[in-house]
């Protein structure tokens, strides 16, 4: 709870206080939240600065960086282009190939078989795993149809089901506890949105409707939060 309530918020930081306040406010007891925050920080996800505020640590802001992508206009105008990379090296550890696996997943590729990953290079964002030594990245132009490859690709249908989902169960939910929760499954959600051309995209797609319903209970999360609030 103290996380998805430091990551839906979005201040660069926040005081103990402040979290304690948003805590109470989505029913979590104060004494909770602050050994919430203790083990928060024991285990990375969250800093304490010495000013005694709470930042997130290097893998949630990885993540809400992920999100803060799936919520905002992350798109450039596509020429037809698709991002293409293919995996060269062979024989690599299990654990080597996890990472790679997760690293083009977050950078919204997906596998065409085994070891070719694509998707339309429409994306403002570096191409990191470029860089790595075990694959060669491109730039292609398929000759077949890309609605076709874009549903070999991803399973839109499910993913607009899933989504149209978590937006009913945003609006339904009343109690500031049950709406923090349906918001964090929403975004979720969102993050694994794979940000294809307009041009791509199925009748119906109801990202847009999921990124306005998440922006405007971000706005009602940072209300949550009291202006300076107790530090320690």
């Amino acid at each position: 709870m103290a996380l998805s309530l430091a990551l839906g918020a979005h201040p660069e930081r926040l005081g103990a206080g402040q979290l304690v306040a948003m805590g109470s406010t989505v029913g979590v007891p104060p004494a909770t939240m602050r050994v919430a925050l203790t083990r928060a920080v024991a285990a990375g996800d969250l800093r304490r600065d010495a000013d005694a505020t709470y930042a997130l640590g290097d893998r949630l802001v990885a993540r809400q960086r992920r999100q803060d992508e799936a919520v905002t206009d992350a798109e450039r105008a596509w020429d037809g282009t698709w991002e293409t990379v293919v995996v060269v090296v062979a024989g690599r550890p299990a654990d080597e190939r996890a990472a790679l696996r997760q690293e083009l997943a977050e950078h919204r590729l997906a596998e065409l078989r085994e070891g070719v990953w694509m998707r339309p290079a429409n994306l403002r964002r570096a191409a990191s795993y470029a860089a790595s030594p075990v694959v060669e990245a491109l730039l292609a132009r398929p000759q077949g149809e890309p609605a076709g490859l874009v549903r070999r690709l991803w399973d839109l249908d499910g993913w607009a089901v899933r989504g149209t989902a978590a937006l009913a169960d945003l609006e339904r939910a009343a109690a500031p506890a049950d709406r923090l929760a349906a918001a964090a499954a929403l975004v979720r959600h969102l993050a694994t949105d794979p940000l294809l051309p307009t041009a791509l995209l199925p009748p119906g797609w109801p990202a847009t409707a999921l990124r306005a319903a998440y922006g405007a209970y971000r706005t009602e999360l940072r209300h949550l939060a009291p202006a300076g609030g107790e530090r320690g």
